[in-house]
């Protein structure tokens, strides 16, 4: 028999190598397991690579269509600002002339302590050089009186066409080629107005050196004129006179005289013309400028003010345009029917600027229409006259006050001495600026001091 120690020895060996087949076969298993762990991890490390490439790619065209949304922005604000511009018609004159705006305070030193008022030397030397400022300046606008003259009307003109330039503007029209089509209806009416007066000037001087001989023959054979002579001898004094030596470089000068007046006006014509373009095409410019300088709190009311004063000036020239027409048009009819044709358009047209002048322009419009008219006959001359004094009551009380009515609201008082002190300062310029003048002053009067005054 064999022992039991023997039997353990014999089997021990067959027993670890079993177990080591299955340690062994645990290991490949886990080692398996390993294996795929790592290719799962590996293809799930692959599919994160491939899904960051693929939001970087998103993020990438993000980033692009973001780019072409800022260039399209940047290109809508460069439109923007170019309509903005055109609208404007101009740049930003505020912009040019505050220096706030362009070059701020800082780096330009801290302002310094404000001049004490009750000091007697500052006083007395600040009041020397007003007076001495206000001295130079009243004599520089004398001397610069025609300048300044020229200034006036063409800023008059200007205001009292912007309702017109506005009118075209509000049918769709841009500031500039509304302008452009105002002057270029304002240049049609100069020439126009040229076309028609220079013929009949030119007919009537024709006709009088033609028509001279007879009538100087009239003259020597009238017994009136010969009883004259042979009292007072003009006749005699008239041909001294004619054979003068110096009568030619008298003549010669006053026709250079009439040369220069000539070329004066025509000069002063184009002089206004071009400065009422100025004005007219810069004038939102201009008044923002001049609102600018206002303190912030009280612009909005400057403003305000402004502009009503602007309108009611255009208004009364529109408004006074009309009167104008209106006679020109009446007069034009009346002439047409009481046969003189000839003169008809040329004596229209003068009516129609003499209605401009305040007060006496009717009345020189008629005086003028009266004396052609007895050049025809006596009885056209009287029925002139005649219809000219009814026209005017007429205009005074039913045409004027009708149209004028919304434009200026004065008291006749104040239209009489404002044409008398505007005539006075400025001639004809000045009777012509005084009514919208007057009317500007008593708003600012009516909406300022009067409404403090209330307050108080």
């Amino acid at each position: 028999m064999t022992p039991s120690g023997d039997d353990t020895s014999t089997a021990t060996p067959d027993q670890d190598l079993a177990a080591a087949a299955r340690e062994a076969k645990s290991a490949a298993a886990e080692a398996q397991a390993a294996a795929d762990k790592s290719e799962q991890s590996a293809a799930d490390a692959a599919s994160a690579a491939k899904a960051a490439d693929t939001s970087a790619d998103e993020a990438d065209e993000s980033a692009d269509k973001a780019d072409e949304a800022a260039e399209e922005a940047d290109d809508a604000a460069d439109k923007a600002a170019a309509a903005a511009h055109a609208a404007d018609g101009d740049t930003n004159f505020a912009d040019e002339l505050l220096i706030e705006e362009r070059h701020p305070s800082v780096g330009m030193g801290t302002p310094g302590p404000p001049l004490r008022r009750g000091n007697p030397f500052t006083f007395g030397f600040f009041a020397a050089l007003g007076v001495l400022v206000a001295l130079g300046l009243w004599n520089a606008a004398g001397q610069a009186r025609s300048v300044l003259i020229l200034l006036l009307v063409s800023m008059f003109i200007a205001v009292g066409l912007n309702p017109l330039v506005e009118w075209f503007m509000r049918r769709g029209l841009k500031r500039g080629l509304s302008v452009g089509v105002v002057f270029l209806l304002m240049i049609l009416a100069v020439a126009g107005v040229g076309f028609a007066i220079v013929p009949v000037v030119s007919d009537q001087i024709n006709s009088l050196i033609k028509n001279a001989p007879e009538w100087l023959d009239l003259l020597k054979n009238s017994k009136t004129v010969d009883d004259l002579d042979n009292k007072y001898h003009f006749i005699d004094k008239a041909q001294e006179y004619i054979q003068d030596p110096a009568l030619a470089q008298r003549a010669f000068g006053g026709i250079l005289g009439v040369g220069k007046v000539v070329a004066g006006a025509l000069f002063n014509t184009f002089t206004i013309l071009v400065l009422t373009l100025y004005f007219l095409a810069s004038l939102p410019t201009v008044k923002r400028a001049a609102y600018s300088l206002v303190p912030r709190t009280r612009r909005t009311r400057v403003s305000i003010l402004g502009d009503e004063v602007l309108g009611r000036v255009g208004g009364y020239v529109s408004g006074q345009f009309l009167v104008a027409l209106t006679a020109g048009v009446m007069m034009f009819i009346f002439l047409e029917i009481v046969g003189l044709r000839e003169y008809a358009v040329a004596l229209a047209i003068v009516v129609m600027f003499t209605a401009f002048i305040p007060m006496v322009g009717g009345l020189i419009g008629v005086v003028i229409v009266g004396l052609i008219g007895f050049t025809d006959s006596l009885w056209v001359g009287i029925a002139c006259l005649i219809y000219g004094i009814i026209y005017q009551q007429v205009e005074n009380y039913v045409v004027a006050p009708r149209i004028m009515r919304r434009a200026v609201d004065i008291p006749g008082a104040v239209t009489v001495i404002a044409a008398l002190l505007g005539g006075a300062l400025l001639g004809v310029v000045g009777a012509l600026l005084a009514i919208p003048s007057a009317a500007a002053i008593l708003l600012i009067i009516r909406e300022v001091w009067v409404r403090k005054a209330d307050a108080s």
